[in-house]
């Protein structure tokens, strides 16, 4: 029996040593308690600041500790899926660098999984060190996805989370290039709970994720699983229609039936703006999912890996 872990590593260079004796100390208590080995994938996402080299010297001090080195940065969720390729457990835990994301909650996720579970999330019961921006973006964007597309996405949760072999089979038939990796999860099945945890705050450096890439990463999961945007272009176009309408009916009637001159301008500039508006707003949303149509149309590998150390095969 092996249990893979797969973690992501961008810019980590300061945690890197905290990592590597935490996740040891995990690797010998999984051997321990379920008799089982831990196969540790580190996914180098192409990182700029000396994590590469610190990351190569990591399988001579133990060989459970497998690298994988991306040719180039291509993002958190491509790593995700490019470590998930290279596992061979008979289950795969995907876990954050930063050490938010405690490697002892990974021995709970395992005991629920031997109760029969083949995805076990874990649910975020407090985020400590982060600001209250961030914290209620994150909740408002969670309860907003789920409202609006069709699969149940557990509230709370992110990427740390077990699947079972029959789960990343599944999932790696998926081959989307905007991936938004807790949602395809949810979307491939299986019989899924959830374990809750206490996040830590981030011990060494600052988030990856800063506004912007937050806000892409919003908009390509809303925009993978829901056409809720399509149909708020629609409702702001029916809206337009119909207070233009109003607005040509006002104009008539007051030419043809009063004597009173119309001014024109203010109402003029009023509707010209709102029926602009509302086209730029419609052909931006339309846009959206034009490009990643047009993505999805060149079929472009998803990422190259540079170098791969300690594994048996090739991807």
């Amino acid at each position: 029996m092996i249990h893979s872990l797969v973690i992501p590593v961008y810019n980590e260079l300061p945690g890197i040593p905290a990592l590597f004796e935490r996740v040891r100390r995990l690797a010998d208590e999984t051997e321990r308690r379920f008799g089982a080995k831990l196969e540790v994938v580190l996914v180098d996402d192409g990182s700029r600041d000396g994590s590469e080299a610190a990351l190569d010297a990591l399988p001579a001090k133990d060989a459970r500790f497998k690298i994988l080195h991306l040719s180039r940065n291509f993002g958190h969720q491509v790593a995700i899926t490019a470590g998930l390729e290279w596992a061979a457990g008979d289950t795969v835990t995907v876990m954050d660098a930063d050490l938010q994301d405690p490697p002892e909650t990974v021995l709970e996720l395992i005991a629920k999984w031997k109760e029969g579970y083949e995805v076990v999330y874990a649910v975020r019961r407090k985020r400590e060190g982060e600001t209250a921006f961030k914290l209620a973006t994150a909740k408002l964007f969670y309860r907003i996805i789920q409202r609006i597309t069709h699969i149940d996405i557990p509230l709370d949760t992110g990427d740390f989370r077990l699947m079972d072999r029959k789960a990343v089979d599944a999932f790696l038939q998926l081959s989307e290039r905007h991936r938004f990796v807790r949602g395809l999860v949810s979307w491939v099945g299986f019989r899924q709970t959830g374990v809750t945890y206490d996040r830590a705050s981030r011990v060494h450096g600052e988030t990856h994720y800063p506004f912007k890439k937050m806000l892409k990463f919003a908009l390509d999961g809303i925009t993978s699983f829901s056409m809720f945007p399509l149909q708020i272009a629609t409702y702001v176009g029916v809206l337009s229609a119909v207070v233009s309408f109003f607005g040509i009916c006002w104009a008539l009637y007051v030419k043809f039936f009063t004597d009173r001159a119309v001014q024109g301008w203010t109402s003029l500039i009023i509707v010209v703006l709102f029926l602009g508006g509302a086209q730029l707003l419609a052909l931006g949303v339309i846009g959206e999912y034009l490009g990643r149509t047009y993505d999805e149309t060149r079929r472009r590998p998803l990422y190259f890996v540079g170098r791969a150390i300690g594994f048996e095969r090739k991807a």
